[in-house]
């Protein structure tokens, strides 16, 4: 694959945040703007093409002006329902999804995806102790083995990756670029942070 292949990049908001109380946690705010916006803003120049995922406050996501898609599966089954649901309803061939939870990712993430790929159909982002499954490429090849997954009552992300031929990709150097804003607590400890 090419540098200058197309690449739709895709925030995934769609989750039922109960760490977070419930609340829309793609919506809360990190020093004024929402978190997924952070994302966005990140992603935004590393693909050709930028989408979201989300399942509710459609419409305030709408306004950014980016492609929305909702899940094709109800009650919220997980970032694989999220990941296939996008992969079904756009013509892209490879997707890099990013969640909306992980604010400071940084400015060589695709391209190092890219470069670390070799012929997988799916990488993700190690950060030298643990694995970030959420943050990965995905080629649309892996439509099928994910919908049958998913039927067959599956939702374990990293087991789906692993048994489709996919990788982790070293950002040991770049560790703090992935810590995650699962709580409200996290989300106040980082207002200002930075």
């Amino acid at each position: 694959m090419n540098q200058c292949q197309e690449i739709i990049g895709v925030v995934l908001a769609g989750g039922k945040a109960t760490r977070m109380g419930g609340e829309d946690k793609g919506l809360q705010l990190l020093n004024g703007k929402p978190l997924w916006r952070h994302v966005a803003d990140m992603l935004v120049d590393q693909v050709s093409a930028l989408a979201l995922s989300a399942n509710r406050h459609v419409d305030i996501y709408q306004r950014s002006g980016f492609p929305v898609y909702q899940d094709n599966l109800a009650d919220y089954p997980g970032p694989l329902a999220g990941m296939l649901s996008v992969m079904q309803q756009s013509q892209g061939e490879w997707f890099v999804f990013c969640s909306c939870d992980t604010p400071y990712i940084p400015d060589c993430l695709v391209e190092r995806l890219v470069q670390q790929r070799g012929n997988s159909p799916v990488v993700w982002v190690h950060d030298g102790e643990r694995d970030h499954p959420t943050i990965a490429l995905i080629h649309r090849s892996l439509v099928p083995d994910l919908q049958d997954y998913l039927a067959a009552g599956e939702r374990r992300v990293m087991v789906f990756m692993r048994q489709a031929g996919g990788h982790p990709v070293d950002f040991s150097d770049l560790k703090p670029a992935f810590v995650n804003m699962n709580t409200t607590e996290d989300l106040q400890a980082m207002q200002e942070k930075r």
